[in-house]
């Protein structure tokens, strides 16, 4: 089956260039022009996955990946005409799992959709059935990649399960943020370390009572991360 791929640019002429070339690759491809079309269409439809322009009339790509990210774990790739660090922070800060800086080789984007899907995919299958893990009022359901704490759903990104995922199956062990890095994105990912403290960040504001003084992910000093229930 088709994976279904939803493209948010208010430039028609990359949305229709983006469309062509993964429709060519087999893609199920929807297109949006502005931010509330993006989020109702992301309402409307599970998708595989979002390629979000950062640049949006009426609301702006931030805004759409923040809204999104309170019912969906959809991955988003965030498209910016932006080279600024702070931006591309910003973006993996309101729950983005990656971002491409226009202007952008098509190969290199379609080349990162394929490694996001790809260990999508191989996650699902490494995944026992039925694996679900309860600690100290926090419970992940592995299968269905949700996550409860004190019986209530919280929202994770993609990246952010994987992250908290790794920690809870391994307690006690820390983790380098260059480890985290290597595991869960991927020796190929451009990024660089600070990307695991935005997602670790990101992490303990929705799981945290008190992330300034966190219950379950803990930071050994000068070391790295570990989950502790």
């Amino acid at each position: 089956m088709a994976k279904k791929i939803l493209v948010v640019d208010d430039e028609k002429l990359i949305v229709k260039g983006i469309r062509f070339s993964l429709e060519q690759d087999g893609y199920d491809v929807t297109c949006a022009y502005d931010g509330e079309e993006a989020l109702e269409a992301a309402k409307q439809t599970e998708y595989d996955m979002i390629l979000l322009d950062l640049m949006l009339p009426k609301l702006s790509g931030l805004e759409v990946c923040q809204q999104i990210r309170e019912f969906s774990s959809v991955p988003i790739i965030m498209l910016t005409a932006k080279g600024e660090d702070m931006d591309k922070i910003m973006g993996l800060e309101y729950g983005a799992d990656d971002y491409i800086t226009k202007p952008f080789n098509i190969l290199e984007l379609k080349a990162r959709i394929k490694a996001i899907l790809r260990r999508s995919k191989r996650t699902a299958e490494e995944k026992p059935q039925s694996r679900v893990v309860e600690i100290a009022g926090l419970k992940m359901d592995c299968e269905a990649r949700r996550v409860y704490v004190n019986g209530k759903e919280v929202y994770l990104t993609a990246k952010e399960f994987d992250v908290l995922e790794l920690l809870v199956f391994n307690p006690n062990k820390v983790y380098s943020r260059e480890n985290l890095l290597n595991i869960v994105w991927g020796f190929e990912y451009p990024g660089d370390v600070r990307t695991v403290d935005v997602h670790i960040r990101r992490l303990r504001e929705k799981i945290e009572e008190k992330p300034s003084e966190p219950k379950y992910v803990h930071t050994k000093w000068g070391v790295g991360y570990y989950f502790q229930g």
